[in-house]
């Protein structure tokens, strides 16, 4: 595989980076640190909170993922991964030292403009979680800039919650409201039970005008989320989603990911609420 040390030169060849560090995060489901083997580009490289990147196994394939880590944490990439497909299998079968192939970042990511100084609520189901965490520690970096952080992340079972360890390590920080529920529990699950629209009933009074909210989680759960966020008069402007789906060149070249004359891979994959009453089957 020819490999470009200056991406700037063609966007469609990849980099070099190196498997740094993965761990099981749940059944099928694995966290990969990686970072480029051109150091300087390790440091240099930046994305905003919502990009994806996309990664490639010589003789292969290639493929989209989010990115998981927050550029306010230069160096190193963080990917959450479900084990589907060729790639991610072969990935699977990787190990730590390992080369793989990167090239990116693509999409638009969140409007953090749009987000300084304003109350910020994040709502997660499921793997949604992965490029919400993204945004989540660039907040947490940044909290000057912003003010309130709600966390609301809903799983099937605590046994499917992604980042559980870091996740509970959050509810003792005293600069974010953390909440967390289960469809079903078990006996030692200590929160709440329910869909992840039961937790807006814990939110304290929402400025609507002084609050942005971002959402990414299984498709049925826009629906409600959004009547929720639509309750507490939030502007359809505010309400920020991840929407990744069938993105495959990350440039808008395929057309793969075309919906009328908008590309996901480049107008997206963050959209408004807005947006998508303004585009079919974008939801």
């Amino acid at each position: 595989m020819t490999v470009c040390n200056h991406s700037d030169e063609n966007p469609f060849q990849p980099e070099a980076a190196r498997i740094v560090r993965q761990y099981d995060l749940i059944e099928d489901h694995r966290f990969f640190q990686v970072r480029f083997l051109d150091m300087e580009r390790a440091m240099t490289f930046t994305y905003n909170p919502g990009q994806f990147l996309m990664l490639s196994i010589p003789g292969v394939g290639e493929a989209p993922f989010s990115i998981s880590s927050t550029p306010s944490r230069p160096g190193i990439l963080e990917l959450g991964i479900r084990r589907m497909g060729k790639v991610t299998e072969a990935l699977f079968n990787k190990s730590d030292n390992d080369v793989v192939y990167i090239r990116g970042p693509y999409g638009n990511g969140f409007n953090l403009d749009q987000m300084r100084g304003k109350d910020i609520l994040i709502v997660a189901g499921g793997l949604g979680v992965i490029p919400l965490r993204s945004i989540l520690y660039y907040v947490l970096d940044n909290r000057d800039q912003f003010e309130r952080l709600f966390f609301l992340y809903g799983v099937r079972t605590p046994e499917e919650m992604l980042f559980r360890t870091e996740f509970f390590q959050l509810k003792e920080r005293h600069d974010i409201e953390c909440l967390y529920t289960v469809d079903k529990a078990t006996t030692e699950w200590s929160e709440d039970v329910g869909v992840v629209t039961k937790l807006f009933t814990k939110l304290p009074e929402i400025d609507p005008h002084q609050t942005n909210a971002v959402i990414c989680g299984p498709p049925v759960m826009y629906k409600y989320v959004i009547q929720e966020l639509l309750k507490l008069k939030l502007p359809k402007n505010q309400i920020q989603m991840t929407l990744e789906r069938r993105m495959k060149c990350g440039l808008g070249k395929c057309g793969h990911c075309a919906l009328d004359h908008i590309y996901t891979c480049m107008d997206g994959p963050v959209f408004t609420y807005w947006d998508t009453l303004h585009f079919r089957e974008l939801i």
